[in-house]
């Protein structure tokens, strides 16, 4: 039987030993190492059942140590429990943003450490039921210049599917366009509303899910968007409205991706964009 693992990222060892000591009461074996450069390299060598991650390390900030996870094909699945004593919205919300699976304040309660951990090897095992490959859970305010530090980070994931370079701009353009109309046009440029974007690789496509907190909309209703029949037509009802150049956001997005799927709703859009079917000379590993 696979001896369940829990990789400790701590540097003050009265800590490490007190979440060693609490683990070892749910069956984890603990494995405590002090620097995210080793967080990093243990994490891609053992693949522990979870991470439990301090913030603040001497080498690194524990939500660099996050991105990288999850930006690597051996180890974006890997549950990971983020401990600190950086208690604040602004550095919660960084850490689910940056893909932590939970987010515990010290002094904690051991059973919130305990549920941290349960729901986050719970998020593991339900993608891999669904044969989902791997998934990014990024949180963000309605603020454009977020955007910018989310189109990044999901282009660098990117690269990890077999979509080609010109696929993944398209991809790139459609979460854009998306993002904007959640912050504009869903939560109204509040900034106490939250857009959530869900980014899942399947086995031969990859979506990716954009949600605000809006009261949602009837896309056939919309007088300042663009339309196939008259794509110009909705300038005059924008300017009139006082809203930024464009419109075009869903017309766009169509021609960038596979499949565009709304729910009844109206507060929640799935892109779709299906990986490229090998040739058999590529299955076979050689070209004609």
């Amino acid at each position: 039987m696979t001896t369940a693992t829990a990789l400790i990222v701590e540097d003050d060892p009265d800590q490490a030993e007190l979440v060693s000591r609490l683990v070892r009461l749910r069956k984890f074996d603990p494995i405590v190492v002090g620097t995210g450069s080793s967080a990093l390299e243990m994490a891609r060598t053992l693949q522990p059942s979870v991470v439990l991650l301090d913030l603040m390390l001497p080498d690194a900030s524990g939500f660099d140590i996050c991105r990288s996870l999850r930006g690597d094909r051996e180890t974006m699945l890997l549950p990971i429990v983020m401990l600190t004593a950086l208690d604040d919205a602004k550095n919660r919300t960084h850490g689910y943003r940056v893909g932590a699976n939970a987010y515990i304040s010290k002094p904690y309660h051991p059973e919130a450490l305990f549920q941290a951990i349960s729901t986050a090897c719970k998020w593991r095992t339900e993608l891999e039921r669904k044969r989902v490959q791997g998934e990014i859970h990024v949180i963000l305010n309605s603020e454009i210049a977020f955007l910018q530090e989310v189109n990044d980070f999901l282009m660098s994931v990117s690269q990890l599917s077999p979509l080609s370079q010109e696929q993944v701009l398209h991809l790139r353009q459609a979460i854009m366009e998306m993002g904007h109309n959640a912050i504009e046009w869903g939560n109204r440029h509040q900034s106490d509303r939250l857009v959530d974007i869900f980014y899942r690789i399947h086995d031969n496509h990859v979506a990716i899910t954009v949600r605000d907190q809006g009261e949602g909309f009837n896309r056939t209703e919309i007088p300042h968007a663009a339309s196939p029949d008259d794509p110009v037509a909705h300038m005059d009802v924008r300017e009139k409205l006082g809203l930024r150049e464009g419109g075009f956001g869903m017309l766009i997005t169509e021609g960038m991706v596979d499949e565009m799927r709304y729910n009844d709703v109206g507060n929640e859009v799935t892109l779709i964009k299906r990986f490229p079917v090998a040739t058999a000379s590529e299955v076979n590993g050689h070209d004609d």
